[in-house]
């Protein structure tokens, strides 16, 4: 397969993955058919997991986590981590926007400023918050502001 061709394939499975997150969270194609209404008319309601996290070159958004040219460069595991992180955060954000919340749900973006995976436990949530703690502690020559940042993510992990 050329580089054309998979750079195309690519763009094709991340469109499909808008219109999936756009049915996951608000229902059917209905609601699908209204938000790409919207979106063609430059409203754009609904915020996406999907616009933060992919750049396909044409008009994306420039802070985009992953630009296509990232993703064409991934072998197969980088590119399912990709998928993976990226269906942890739509899952999350349907949840919290619908009010369904557990004990094993962590918000996606702290963990990733923590260093850690999606999928992360209780347990290695505490050992990297710990880890963190004794580098960003003032009295072992850390920066106080990320020390604070990092008491109010674990805060936030932890409630």
């Amino acid at each position: 397969m050329s580089d054309r061709e998979r750079i195309d394939e690519i763009k094709r499975k991340l469109r499909r993955l808008r219109k999936l997150e756009v049915r996951i969270r608000f229902g059917g194609p209905f609601h699908a058919a209204n938000y790409c209404e919207d979106a063609l008319n430059g409203g754009s309601r609904i915020k996406l997991v999907w616009d933060d996290f992919f750049n396909l070159g044409d008009r994306g958004n420039p802070g985009a986590k992953y630009r296509l040219s990232d993703l064409a460069a991934m072998d197969r595991e980088e590119y399912r981590n990709v998928m993976d992180e990226y269906f942890f955060n739509v899952y999350y954000r349907y949840y919290t926007e619908n009010g369904i919340t557990g004990s094993h749900m962590y918000d996606p973006e702290i963990l990733a400023w923590m260093g850690l995976p999606p999928d992360a436990t209780a347990e290695e949530i505490k050992k990297r918050f710990r880890e963190l703690a004794k580098k960003y502690h003032p009295d072992a020559g850390g920066d106080s502001r990320d020390f604070i940042m990092l008491m109010e993510n674990y805060r936030k992990l932890v409630d």
